[in-house]
C-alpha cells in the first residue's frame, strides 16, 4: 500500500471513523456526566458550577475544537464510506436478509446519523451557542435555567427522545465496530466489549432521555 493508500483507502477510512467514534464515546460520559448532576436538584447550583468550569477551562476549550473537528470528520468519512459501498453495488440484493445477517440499526447507521445531526444542532442552537456568546462577552449564563425554559416545551421533549433514540441504536452498532476495526477481536475480549457496548447503549442515552422528561414533568426544580 502506497503513502496515499494509506490515507485514502477505505480501510483507512474505516480507522478514522473507529477512532473519531471512540473520541466522540468518551466525550459522550464526560458530557453525561457533567449533565447528570441536574438530579442533584439544587435549583442547577452543582450543574452550573460544572458547566462553567468546562465552558472558561482553556484545556477543555480545546478539546472542543478537537471534538468538533472529530465529529465533522466522523460525519464526512461515514458518507464517503456509505457512497463508496453504494458505488461498489450498484444493483441492491433483490431479497434483504434482515436481522438473520445483521441488525437492522446496523444497516440503518447513515438514517440514525442524519437524526443524529439533526438533534445535534436543535442541541447547539439551544445551549452551546448561547453558552459560547455568554463566555466571549463576559457574561454568566445560567445553562440549568435554559434547560428548564427550553424542555417546558412537549416539541423539544419529543426531539430529545428521537436524538436519544438515535443515538442508543447508533452505539449498538457503532460502539463494537470501533474495537472490532482496530483489530481488537478475540474470543477472550469480544464478549466483553460486546455488553459493555450494549449497557453503554442503553445506559448514557436514558440518563440523556431523563433530563428533559423529569424537567417538563417538575421533578427537577
Amino acid at each position: 500500500m502506497s503513502n496515499s493508500e494509506l490515507f485514502t483507502s477505505s480501510i483507512a477510512k474505516k480507522y478514522v471513523m473507529a477512532l473519531t467514534g471512540l473520541f466522540l464515546i468518551s466525550f459522550l460520559v464526560i458530557h453525561c456526566t457533567i449533565n447528570a448532576l441536574i438530579f442533584v436538584n439544587d435549583s442547577g447550583e452543582t450543574f452550573n458550577a460544572a458547566a462553567h468550569f468546562m465552558s472558561h477551562n482553556i484545556v477543555i476549550r480545546i478539546l472542543e475544537v478537537g471534538l468538533f473537528f472529530g465529529l465533522v470528520l466522523h460525519m464526512v468519512q461515514s458518507l464517503i464510506l456509505t457512497v463508496a459501498n453504494k458505488k461498489a453495488r450498484p444493483v441492491q440484493y433483490a431479497v434483504v436478509p434482515g436481522n438473520s445477517s445483521s441488525k437492522w440499526y446496523s444497516r440503518s447507521m447513515g438514517i440514525l446519523g442524519s437524526l443524529l445531526l439533526l438533534f445535534l444542532v436543535v442541541h447547539m442552537a439551544n445551549f452551546w451557542v448561547p453558552t459560547k456568546q455568554a463566555v466571549f462577552a463576559g457574561e454568566e449564563h445560567n445553562t440549568f435555567e435554559a434547560m428548564k425554559v427550553v424542555f417546558a416545551e412537549w416539541y423539544f421533549v419529543l426531539i430529545y427522545m428521537v436524538g436519544v433514540g438515535s443515538l442508543a441504536y447508533h452505539l449498538m452498532h457503532g460502539f463494537q465496530s470501533a474495537f472490532q476495526t482496530l483489530g481488537i477481536n478475540h474470543k477472550k475480549y469480544t464478549p466483553m466489549i460486546k455488553a459493555l457496548g450494549f449497557w453503554f447503549s442503553i445506559l448514557v442515552p436514558a440518563i440523556f432521555a431523563a433530563m428533559p422528561i423529569a424537567m417538563h414533568l417538575g421533578l427537577i426544580k
